[in-house]
């Protein structure tokens, strides 16, 4: 990369891709992973903004994160004409989580709507102007104006985590949380209580990512698609992309394109099979719904497992390498491997381990030459002082002291 930005033409508009891409396109299915947040501001837009220099836009983004709560950005770049803010990761996040970094991204441009945030540039597919390069809207060259540093001298990085914590409206923890209570209420048939508005629309966008991941899994594990399949393939795989809100109406026939030539680089599938996919996007996005049960649902496909597993005829054995299209039994199976790996983690043994520590099983008597009777009435007298005689005692007190094969059995004998 610092080869080819050093050769790049200075004097012409330049963009860059935000992300990281599995191949040489920078289509969201293709996302490898990602490691800053951002929002592209079109201050030049905002009356406010009129005759400000870039450093005093710049001071104006830092004082409205400062207001509103939000982490002051790693660095602001003026892009020619307006502000690009970016909020650095201390790691990358893998293209699994994709779904809750979309979620921190549309929360933070609505936050930043005040300052010209740009709706449209907030997917993993989008690219910003590279820093040097001249915006011949304006003749001004793309630069830093401000570098948020950090203890070591070097721009600031932050924890996916603390982000989401200061941006989403509910944390992860109590994501988890919530979904753990609901589980417990489950098992108690107990009616459910609270709100929770904010987990089923974002486990609704990780399930559908999930099941386009489980869908590219299932032809890997079949080493590719018949050609009788590739248009299901492609058909569901894009309905679920388009769940997931990883996408949009207007990106969905590029998209589209990038899983054809996954499917199959040579084939030319038929755009025109996929109209009413494209007419559903759009009234998905309108925020319209359709009744189906008594439900009110979106108008994109959104089956239960049982249908994608009868659908695309789903084998038992290729269930267990898939994440989320598993039949209910297999949900079951690993539900009780979870529990099971809870109950080890806190100390617990499995039954083998715990008969074979078992007396029963070790049957020391027998090596003594004893009954179990005998053994136990060694170590634990059966009457009284005052009821036993001495003879009896003494005896008890000598077996007790071959098994303990010491003086301090005898004495507690």
């Amino acid at each position: 990369m610092p080869t080819i930005l050093g050769m790049v033409d200075q004097t012409r508009d330049t963009w860059l891709t935000q992300a990281e891409f599995m191949r040489p396109n920078r289509r969201v299915v293709n996302l490898a992973r990602v490691g800053l947040l951002f929002a592209d501001l079109d201050t030049y837009r905002q009356p406010w903004a009129t005759g400000r220099t870039p450093e005093q836009l710049a001071a104006t983004v830092l004082y409205h994160c400062a207001q509103e709560g939000i982490p002051t950005p790693s660095l602001l770049v003026y892009s020619g004409r307006g502000i690009q803010a970016k909020w650095l990761l201390d790691g990358t996040l893998p293209r699994q989580a994709l779904p809750r970094w979309n979620a921190c991204q549309r929360y933070l441009v609505d936050r930043l709507a005040g300052l010209g945030a740009d709706p449209q540039a907030k997917d993993a597919s989008r690219v910003l102007r590279l820093v040097s390069t001249v915006n011949t809207k304006s003749g001004d060259v793309c630069r830093v104006v401000h570098v948020e540093h950090g203890q070591d001298g070097q721009p600031v990085r932050y924890g996916f985590e603390y982000l989401a914590e200061m941006l989403l409206p509910v944390a992860r923890w109590d994501i988890e949380q919530q979904r753990r209570d609901r589980a417990e209420r489950r098992q108690l048939k107990l009616l459910p209580g609270g709100k929770a508005d904010n987990l089923r629309g974002f486990s609704g966008r990780q399930l559908a990512w999930d099941r386009l991941e489980d869908l590219r899994k299932l032809a890997e594990l079949r080493g590719g698609v018949r050609e009788g399949e590739r248009m299901q393939h492609l058909f569901w795989r894009l309905n679920f992309l388009l769940l997931s809100g990883a996408t949009h109406s207007g990106q969905m026939y590029h998209e589209a394109a990038a899983l054809a030539g996954e499917l199959d680089p040579a084939w030319s599938y038929r755009s025109k099979e996929l109209m009413t996919l494209y007419a559903k996007a759009k009234a998905h996005e309108a925020g319209e719904k359709v009744e189906f049960g008594g439900k009110q649902l979106s108008p994109l496909y959104t089956p239960k497992n049982d249908t994608i597993i009868s659908l695309f005829q789903i084998t038992d054995e290729e269930q267990r390498k898939l994440r989320t299209l598993i039949s209910s039994d297999m949900a079951k199976e690993r539900d009780r491997e979870r529990h099971t790996a809870r109950r080890r983690a806190a100390g617990a043994v499995d039954r083998q381990t715990y008969e074979s520590r078992s007396l029963s099983r070790q049957k020391p008597w027998e090596a003594l030459g004893m009954s179990r009777a005998s053994w136990y009435r060694a170590g634990k007298p059966a009457a009284p002082a005052s009821e036993t005689s001495p003879s009896v005692l003494q005896a008890q007190a000598a077996d007790l002291a071959s098994i303990a094969g010491s003086d301090e059995g005898g004495h507690n004998a």
